[in-house]
């Protein structure tokens, strides 16, 4: 096992069970010792507002150095919030402490925002020698408020991906299951990277994790390197941007991704290459020595689309692209083999 935490599921009563993967299976990693029990977390569900929500305590495990003999062993104990397809990290609810077990408690009124409480239960460990615990209570009023923030976040973005779908489509179809409308564009959407850029940071609009802008090797592209926010984008020249899903350590907020994910751009180039050799434009990297492309999609200065599948150049596809003209285009991997663009 490799010490993360999974989530399984059962279709006959409790007779057999499978992992559910695509949840919030693996999402959340152990201590690095593996063979040392690990820390119990608490959750409690809620329904605030139109949504349903989980709030979990589980440890995240400083790191004091880069050699695993100079990690903080302890953790602090954080408040994270998920609604099984977004998930964020709340914050700490406790300092420097060697938290055992946690738990948490949730109470509220019906049209009374004023009684909410929530509270964290935690075992400390206290050290020495001997066996020695105690237990903390902790009020976590400014973590419910930032848990509500969140919340206002997630269905003011919701509200703005409903209405991207351009209107000749909607038009076409106004059925309950025309795929342009509202909860359907949205359902299962992770995350979201739009307008909100600054400095290297192209920030996700749903608090996850944030992609990276970085400038293309070689000293003299990096000098004429750019990346301009946009009001819904960034404009890249000499650079590119990063989604790093699979490296943020010991919390993968996006594991699912190792097995079924469908990434949507919508993009426009403005000139065409000069030289033979196909420009990347997007695609999935394996965490691999070589940085393999699992998956992706080329443009060459014919005009032409090409696919990337396994490190290797398929053939060109159907379809060709134009200067200045909006694109729409997806990759999908499924069941973590097939793939499709």
């Amino acid at each position: 096992m490799d010490g993360r935490r999974r989530v399984y599921e059962s279709g006959d009563k409790g007779e057999s069970w499978t992992e559910a993967l695509g949840t919030l299976s693996r999402v959340w990693g152990n201590k690095d010792k593996r063979h040392e029990r690990g820390v119990g977390s608490g959750f409690t569900t809620a329904t605030m507002g139109d949504r349903e929500v989980i709030l979990v305590t589980l440890p995240v495990y400083a790191k004091d150095g880069d050699k695993k003999e100079n990690r903080n062993e302890k953790g602090e104990l954080h408040l994270w919030l998920t609604d099984n397809t977004h998930i964020v990290d709340i914050g700490p609810v406790s300092r420097n402490d060697d938290v055992a077990a946690s738990s948490l408690l949730y109470k509220s009124e019906t049209n009374n925002d004023n009684n909410e409480k929530l509270i964290a239960l935690y075992e400390k460990n206290e050290g020495g020698g001997g066996i020695s615990h105690s237990i903390w209570s902790v009020l976590l009023t400014d973590e419910l408020q930032r848990v509500k923030e969140v919340l206002t976040t997630w269905k003011k973005v919701d509200g703005i991906v409903s209405k991207l779908c351009s209107s000749s489509i909607a038009a076409v179809s106004a059925s309950p299951g025309n795929v342009c409308s509202a909860g359907k564009i949205t359902a299962g959407l992770v995350g979201f990277l739009s307008g909100n850029f600054s400095g290297n940071t192209w920030r996700d609009e749903y608090l996850g994790v944030n992609a990276r802008v970085n400038n293309n090797d070689g000293a003299e592209k990096a000098t004429s390197a750019t990346a301009t926010g946009l009001p819904y984008g960034v404009k890249f020249q000499g650079a590119w941007a990063e989604w790093p899903v699979g490296k943020q350590g010991e919390n993968q907020l996006y594991h699912f991704a190792n097995y079924n994910f469908t990434l949507v751009a919508t993009v426009s180039i403005h000139n065409v290459p000069e030289g033979d050799t196909p420009v990347h434009l997007m695609g999935a990297v394996m965490n691999d020595t070589e940085n393999t492309v699992l998956l992706g999609l080329s443009y060459s200065k014919g005009k032409k689309w090409q696919v990337l599948c396994g490190g290797r150049t398929t053939e060109e596809i159907s379809g060709q692209w134009e200067p200045e003209k909006t694109h729409q285009l997806a990759i999908v991997l499924q069941t973590g083999t097939q793939g499709s663009v």
